[in-house]
């Protein structure tokens, strides 16, 4: 049962890194890079945050370890502590496996 659940919260952190990378890799071109957007990993902070709180619940568990992916998809930005603004890429140099 145990390993159900590490398999579970690890499929949660990957899920979470994959809509991590594919709002780096192709939202922010549709929707043209605006400066105003926060950068996505304030929002995994915040899943893990919450996650942290309700950790006793597997809602809290899921959210923790979504937020993780989440964060870790953006974490170049994070150890840069970039809140909002551009990311200044082209089309030419984004990649989608790697931690940006």
């Amino acid at each position: 049962m145990i390993f159900l659940e590490i398999i579970t919260l690890l499929a949660m952190a990957f899920i979470g890194y994959l809509i991590g990378r594919w709002s780096d890799y192709y939202l922010n071109f549709w929707i043209n890079d605006p400066y105003w957007t926060p950068h996505h990993w304030i929002y995994g902070l915040i899943l893990i945050i919450i996650g942290t709180f309700y950790f006793n619940n597997y809602l809290g568990q899921w959210a923790l370890f979504f937020g993780l992916g989440f964060l870790i998809s953006d974490l170049k930005d994070f150890w840069e502590m970039k809140f909002f603004g551009k990311d200044n890429k082209t089309k030419e140099t984004r990649k989608f496996w790697h931690i940006d």
